[in-house]
């Protein structure tokens, strides 16, 4: 996967504005709804009676944001061990928006500007590329698409427009139909390819126009990259593992394009889910998704499994620990648990 290089190195905005969310305490009338019959509680806004969130899971929610808001620094961004890459910060900020909080007004309002204004910050104001890296780019757009429409910050739009701009020009470079460390790349794999096509999907479902022929593109370099066994390859269709797998079914889960080739994977995926080949976070954070989009019975087994492994590897202080330091570990192990609060729109069925 080569994680050692994981964070290294326009047209018009012609887009709608996505309508207000509903955060938390806002008063739209689904949370009416809601309240008046007694049941606040996710099995009522989301449609089964099994998806309570668990109290322990709210606890170890709040202490991982406790870790991210009191180590934020004042630029918006975590100083160490890649605390500093725009794409880190963009992780961090998403784990607080998943959480539901009103993110112009709530008590992770301030951390989530400081942290989008480093994102900016970080951005190439005629190219758009945002870091050093097309890793670093990838999550730093998810980032400003979750915030799109929901953050009160005239530069969001104009800013995602730019970065998905690029996205789409650095594939038109690139024979192989994916993407790989920078926007000139003329080879692909799948991990980078991953971390492009869920920020273009996120951007799509924020209004913006995104080519069909370039998510098209995408899902051909994922397929080419499919081995026999439904796993998936790094550059090609060999030496499949779970967290690339889990990349590649989430990547046609959100295109909504569920056919043989997810089938593949997710049951390349259920002869052993809970390998994660090294790569904790990393793949809890795809796992999690692709389960919730293959079936409900799948995500609630792997959820609970989930829930209890993260709360066994949680630190005193809030954190998690890995390779990549951690804000990356926290912020995805975060995510990886954000299913069950659903606010984020990149995680609705």
């Amino acid at each position: 996967m080569s994680m050692e290089r994981f964070f290294g190195g326009s047209a018009l905005l012609g887009a709608i504005r996505r309508p207000g969310r509903a955060w938390k305490g806002a008063p739209t009338i689904v949370l009416m709804v809601a309240l008046f019959a007694g049941e606040a509680s996710a099995q009522v806004l989301f449609g089964r009676a099994e998806d309570v969130i668990p109290p322990e899971l709210e606890t170890m929610y709040l202490k991982g944001l406790k870790y991210l808001v009191s180590s934020q620094t004042a630029d918006g961004n975590w100083g160490d061990n890649y605390g500093n890459q725009p794409g880190v910060v963009g992780l961090a900020v998403l784990a607080m928006l998943a959480h539901g909080e009103d993110p112009n007004s709530g008590p992770y309002s301030a951390a989530i500007k400081r942290g989008l204004d480093f994102i900016l910050r970080s951005g190439n104001s005629r190219t758009g590329y945002i870091g050093s890296s097309m890793y670093n780019h990838g999550f730093a757009t998810l980032a400003l698409a979750e915030a799109y429409g929901a953050v009160d910050d005239p530069r969001i739009g104009p800013a995602l427009r730019r970065a998905v701009d690029l996205i789409v020009t650095a594939q038109t470079h690139n024979g192989l139909g994916g993407w790989r460390y920078s926007p000139e790349s003329t080879d692909a794999d799948t991990t980078v390819t991953g971390a492009q096509f869920v920020a273009l999907l996120a951007a799509r479902n924020a209004g913006l126009a995104v080519p069909e022929e370039t998510i098209q593109k995408g899902l051909q370099f994922f397929t080419r990259c499919q081995t026999a066994e439904g796993g998936f390859g790094y550059t090609d269709a060999r030496g499949p593992n779970n967290p690339r797998t889990a990349i590649g079914a989430l990547a046609f889960a959100l295109a909504r394009q569920k056919d043989q080739t997810f089938k593949g994977a997710m049951d390349f995926l259920g002869r052993d889910p809970y390998r994660d080949d090294n790569y904790p976070y990393y793949y809890h954070y795809y796992a999690s998704q692709a389960f919730f989009h293959a079936d409900p019975e799948l995500w609630t087994g792997w959820n609970h499994r989930n829930i209890r492994q993260l709360a066994a590897m949680q630190q005193a202080d809030g954190s998690w620990e890995g390779n990549h330091g951690a804000v990356f570990s926290t912020s995805m192990a975060l995510l990886s648990l954000a299913l069950n609060y659903r606010y984020l729109p990149i995680y609705e069925r």
